[in-house]
């Protein structure tokens, strides 16, 4: 688990505690119940990685678009709502060249225009004579990205690198070199759904 999601749980249930001694315990309820979905929502499973040259989903989620916003790139979008699992990982092995911060709107992260218009923090990670970069994309009730990486760090596939909290979308860019291997409506876990493989090499 995150360790967020205990202290958020921790000063809900105080507020439940001291809601209840004032008033009636039945007031409490709400916060107590809050406290425990905290503490879901803040889990973070371990996940098998895949081996080979694939990448992984950096998040979990519904893929919501795969398409090309350039010659030879290919995008896809994964919309994550509250109910999903929010640690982010990395989908290859490398080394973290750049880390950009955008500020901008909290669209609702499912829309298309949230790629390009939402808050986000943009990470390159190049490794093995390749390059993906990958867009955590705040949403209209996720308001803060966090990124626990800084450029020069390396990372193994599928390491855990941040998170998004409560709703978000994130983006993932590959070049040629990458066969898609997903589609628009398939479910996605981080760390474990292939969702690409490199061409031309061998497993």
């Amino acid at each position: 688990m995150v360790a967020d999601g205990i202290y958020y749980a921790l000063a809900l249930s105080a507020g439940g505690v001291l809601v209840a001694w004032l008033s009636r315990p039945w007031f409490a309820a709400p916060l107590f119940v809050l406290a425990l979905f905290c503490l879901y929502f803040f889990r973070d499973p371990d996940r098998s990685i895949p081996s080979g040259p694939v990448a992984v989903s950096p998040a979990d989620g519904k893929v919501v678009a795969v398409k090309s916003d350039a010659p030879g790139t290919t995008r896809v979008s994964i919309f994550l709502n509250i109910f999903d699992v929010h640690v982010n990982r990395s989908p290859i092995a490398g080394k973290i060249t750049q880390v950009r911060y955008q500020k901008g709107q909290f669209l609702v992260a499912s829309k298309e225009e949230a790629s390009s218009q939402n808050e986000q923090n943009t990470v390159t990670v190049d490794g093995n004579g390749t390059r993906v970069t990958f867009k955590q994309i705040a949403g209209l009730i996720a308001r803060r990205n966090v990124f626990n990486k800084k450029p020069g760090d390396t990372v193994a596939a599928g390491e855990r690198v941040g998170m998004i909290k409560f709703g978000s979308r994130v983006d993932v860019e590959f070049g040629p070199e990458w066969d898609i291997l997903v589609r628009q409506g398939m479910h996605v876990s981080a760390g474990s759904t292939v969702i690409a493989r490199r061409k031309g090499m061998a497993s």
